[in-house]
């Protein structure tokens, strides 16, 4: 019985090409008590594999975070079988706006403690009494009454790209470093202010939702579907879309382009520019913003000294990388004393 993938990402990106189908890739999340993350674990990586679904899914005992893609012909036999499934029945699905049948190239199916990693200790307060839940008309609405603060549940990386307007977007590293910063920041405003909170597809806003509440903020809104559902709205009810910019995706196209609004710069030049990379040098990986002309001089490099090692022969950097732990950058997107102009 096949329990973990056993194509490297190279072969899948063949087949794909080969099988010349169509792709959706699409996202959700639920909270749910699964009393056995393991064997649920085990019996969605059966089923999905068997259909094809490529992603990356967390399973934990507070429920599953999912972000996959599934060839459009299989489509209803995978909503089918998440409908058999209690707690996910008729989920909410959120399909990805610009598609890329290589958005994901393996099928990772993981048990972790937490579907998202939030550093908060559940315990001490009710998940479940969560904000308001608002559709993208209801939160353009909110968003302009002055009595509204609005903020960016997602860390600097993502806001920088593409954020609301008027929205106050944190200089974080991680979802958890967010949740104190924005409660020092607005503890004045805890009862005659509305807090409206959006992120990509909302599953940070559902569980940040439940612990402002807890924290004594009584007016606790969040966008339904994040940013991902807002855009699918605007354009099926003609709304005004006031989103700018790049919303960030956590798969192999990094990120969906919403307006052409282009409000970051690279980070190598200056020059207006939203498109993320990963350093090409297999020991940095550095994610970072780089435009066509300085991908091009640098070698899809963040900087010199990562293009000397990234253009020597592959032994040799293996050779280099021998012994040494991974370089903490790949945990430090965008922050790096290299690129000179990021913001």
């Amino acid at each position: 019985m096949q329990l973990y993938n056993t194509l490297s990402a190279k072969e899948r990106a063949a087949l794909i090409e080969e099988a010349g189908k169509e792709r959706l890739t699409i996202s959700f999340y639920q909270y749910a008590h699964i009393a056995n993350p393991e064997l649920f674990r085990n019996h969605l990586f059966i089923t999905w594999n068997e259909i094809d679904v490529l992603g990356r899914i967390y399973i934990a005992k507070e429920g599953i975070n999912a972000q996959l893609s599934v060839p459009a012909e299989n489509f209803e036999l995978f909503k089918n079988h998440l409908d058999s499934i209690s707690f996910l029945e008729n989920v909410r699905l959120n399909i990805a706006i610009e598609q890329d049948n290589k958005s994901f190239l393996k099928l990772k199916v993981k048990v972790r403690n937490k579907i998202v990693a939030d550093g908060l200790d559940d315990n001490t307060f009710d998940v479940t009494k969560k904000g308001i839940h608002v559709d993208a008309e209801e939160f353009n609405k909110l968003i302009e009454d002055p009595n509204t603060v609005l903020v960016d549940m997602r860390n600097h990386y993502e806001s920088e790209i593409g954020h609301f307007k008027n929205a106050i977007t944190p200089d974080v590293d991680t979802f958890r470093d967010s949740l104190d910063i924005i409660e020092n920041d607005l503890k004045d405003h805890k009862e005659d202010k509305k807090l409206v909170m959006y992120c990509t597809g909302g599953i940070r806003c559902e569980k940040a939702s439940a612990y402002y509440k807890h924290k004594g903020f009584k007016q606790v809104y969040q966008l339904e579907g994040g940013i991902i559902e807002y855009t699918r709205q605007v354009k099926s009810d003609n709304l005004e879309n006031k989103f700018m910019g790049k919303n960030f995706v956590f798969d192999h196209r990094r990120g969906e382009r919403i307006t052409d609004d282009v409000i970051s710069n690279c980070h190598q030049c200056g020059k207006p520019c939203d498109n993320h990379e990963n350093c090409a040098n297999e020991a940095c990986h550095l994610l970072f913003i780089q435009c066509e002309e300085c991908a091009k001089t640098m070698n899809n490099c963040c900087s010199t000294a990562c293009k000397d090692v990234h253009e020597l022969p592959f032994e040799e950097q293996k050779a280099l990388r021998k012994g040494k732990t991974v370089s903490n950058k790949i945990f430090k997107k965008g922050r790096s004393e290299v690129l000179k102009y990021k913001k």
